[in-house]
């Protein structure tokens, strides 16, 4: 398998949503609707935005596999002109056209990204370090000689038809048996481009013992040493410009920053509305007049009858009475809905008087299973997933893990329908909005 694993999410499709160790739950749905192909509008997933925003390179991406998280988007400053001089090539966004001095390193707080390091020399290569001082990085780097550019990794990449059926052929025992797990950055990257000692050295820090890096660091040599690159280099950058916007859904408090960023009035919350074809503050919505929304809220295809929304962000609400502050509320239907502020509401489903009740930083999520029963899922910001992982909490049934490996392998798409048609029967048992 080949994770891209930077953040150390843990990240399975299930119930066409992500369940992300970082974000706590099920947070895949944003909280705004897109027209399908029938006319219909739903929400849409970051899988889906991310397929929107990595378009613009496919077109000059033939006979290369890219790969493209699927927990962010990125809209880029630089020209989308993409021509492949490297094997394998990664986005970044490039810190200017010279090697930062170590007060400037410090100041971009490069020591906590992968950083991607390009030469000054005609091939333009490039070399990734994961997370290290400015000093440590200058020595690990002067396998390119005379750094040019210097700055964060985004973790997408591409690689060559040559290169891919080079690794398929290199860990075709693995492949074959499924067992074992590869990471790009610190299995493929690194050891492609770092000399061993160095290499041995940052994968120490990640409690690898020596000689298991040794032995992989001469596995990948062994095998860059086969390889006829045919006139190109090995590994290389791509730089999406240093302003480039960048909205990571892969942690829970990323997941409610950039969501409220719908309500924003800068510059990058404008390009936000706009990739996303935000017009309007209420997007094919029916609101009562008893509801009382504040000029900063953001609502796409809501029905809500009374009930006053400040600050908040909502998309595929139907609600006879929804309270909300600053919160984010994604394809819940109930008769009366109560969020603090930074809570966030998705995918609940409920008939009761008493309705959704979320106090402030409340996650509050519903898992559909294929049988149709449906089960509540509770965390809060101050609670990290991965820590928690193996862990009951927020008075859950069961962990995080368990309910993940319970619904492994499920049918998607059959979920999917299930929980739509709950949805719709329980939304209109509530009358006319």
């Amino acid at each position: 398998m080949i994770h891209d694993t930077d953040t150390d999410t843990d990240m399975t499709y299930t119930h066409m949503c992500v369940y992300n160790t970082n974000t706590n739950t099920f947070l895949q749905k944003l909280p705004v609707c897109h027209e399908l192909s029938d006319g219909t509008r739903a929400t849409i997933t970051v899988l889906e935005a991310v397929v929107k925003q990595s378009g613009v390179y496919g077109p000059s991406r033939k006979g290369r596999l890219s790969v493209f998280w699927g927990d962010q988007i990125f809209v880029p400053s630089a020209p989308f002109k993409y021509i492949p001089t490297h094997h394998a090539d990664i986005m970044c966004t490039l810190l200017g056209d010279k090697a930062p001095t170590a007060e400037e390193w410090a100041e971009k707080g490069l020591d906590k990204y992968g950083v991607i390091a390009v030469s000054n020399g005609p091939g333009r290569d490039a070399a990734q370090v994961e997370k290290v001082d400015h000093a440590t990085a200058t020595k690990m780097l002067k396998v390119l000689g005379d750094i040019g550019a210097v700055g964060p990794s985004l973790g997408s990449f591409s690689v060559s038809a040559l290169l891919l059926k080079a690794l398929c052929d290199e860990y075709r025992a693995e492949l074959t048996k499924k067992e074992g797990k590869f990471d790009t950055d610190p299995h493929f990257w690194m050891p492609l481009t770092l000399p061993e000692e160095d290499y041995m050295t940052l994968m120490n820090q990640k409690g690898v013992p020596a000689e298991e890096s040794k032995a992989h660091h001469e596995r990948m040599t062994k095998m860059k040493g086969s390889l006829d690159l045919k006139g190109m280099g090995l590994f290389g950058a791509v730089d999406v410009g240093n302003e480039a916007c960048w909205w990571d859904y892969g942690l829970l408090k990323l997941y409610s920053e950039n969501n409220l960023k719908f309500l924003g009035t800068d510059e990058n919350s404008d390009l936000l509305r706009k990739f996303f074809k935000v017009t309007d503050k209420q997007m094919d919505c029916t609101i009562g007049e008893g509801v009382n929304v504040d000029d900063k809220s953001f609502l796409s295809s809501c029905k809500i009858k009374t009930g006053t929304i400040t600050e908040s962000v909502m998309a595929g609400v139907e609600a006879l009475d929804v309270t909300a502050d600053g919160a984010i509320i994604v394809n819940c239907t109930a008769k009366k809905i109560v969020a603090g502020k930074n809570a966030i509401l998705y995918n609940l489903i409920d008939d009761s008087e008493e309705g959704i009740v979320a106090a402030e930083g409340d996650v509050i999520v519903s898992v559909t299973e294929e049988s149709g029963e449906m089960m509540e899922l509770r965390s809060k910001h101050s609670i990290c997933g991965g820590k928690a992982w193996k862990e009951k909490v927020a008075g859950n049934n069961m962990t995080f893990e368990e309910v993940m490996v319970k619904n492994f392998g499920s049918n998607v798409g059959k979920i999917e329908e299930k929980r739509k048609e709950i949805f719709k029967k329980t939304s209109s048992s509530f009358g006319e909005f």
